[in-house]
């Protein structure tokens, strides 16, 4: 999937986070102004698409563990919840990780330079440190469900 931020018949775009959508459009428009094209690679996403998503994970990568790396739980995913961007091309992605801050727009793992979510207090405090990969993210950790639940 290759579509703009302005694509409001996607329901990978239209159901992002309000919040989010609005600053990748700000972000959209000027990095436009500066010739670069921003595109939704991955937005939001289905439980049903997510887990698709995971079990292809395991089966390149050879394990839960080692898919964890790139792909959450549709639990825990951050897409599903409507909070996380994939932006392309390889040009948008590298425009968003100089300029997205301004728009409270940051980088989250650092082995995925597309992956963006919102992060208000950037705009004045600059992007949080980067996980190495999801798999370090504490938010991206199953709850454990009790016996008998």
């Amino acid at each position: 999937m290759r579509v703009t931020v302005f694509d409001d018949e996607i329901p990978a775009v239209v159901n992002l986070n309000p919040d989010l959508l609005a600053a990748l459009r700000r972000a959209a428009t000027d990095a436009a102004d500066d010739g670069v094209e921003l595109l939704v690679n991955g937005g939001w996403r289905s439980p049903e698409y997510q887990r698709r998503l995971l079990r292809e994970a395991i089966s390149k990568y050879g394990s839960a563990e080692a898919a964890a790396r790139w792909v959450a739980a549709p639990e825990t995913s951050a897409h599903v919840r409507g909070e996380a961007v994939d932006i392309g091309p390889v040009g948008g992605a590298a425009w968003l990780s100089e300029h997205g801050a301004g728009y409270g727009l940051c980088q989250i793992y650092r082995n995925e330079p597309w992956h963006y979510e919102l992060r208000p207090d950037a705009v004045d405090h600059g992007c949080p440190p980067m996980y190495a990969d999801p798999s370090h993210d504490p938010r991206l950790r199953r709850k454990a469900t009790p016996r008998g639940a």
